[in-house]
């Protein structure tokens, strides 16, 4: 393949997935995402000790 094409098929990919990302942001609806969140996020609750664990620290 010559350079041309080369730079011609990355332009090409660029263009569509730069294209698909402006068409999903204009296309965005905020009121049907907020439907659509899930009930719970990180609803578990840590234990006590769970900043010992995070931190790698060993008392």
């Amino acid at each position: 393949m010559s350079k041309t094409r080369i730079l011609l098929l990355i332009a090409a990919f660029l263009t569509v997935t730069i294209g698909s990302f402006i068409y999903y942001v204009a296309t965005w609806d905020n009121r049907e995402a907020k439907a659509q969140a899930p009930a719970f996020i990180l609803a578990q609750k840590l234990p006590p000790e769970a900043p010992i664990f995070s931190t790698g620290a060993v008392s």
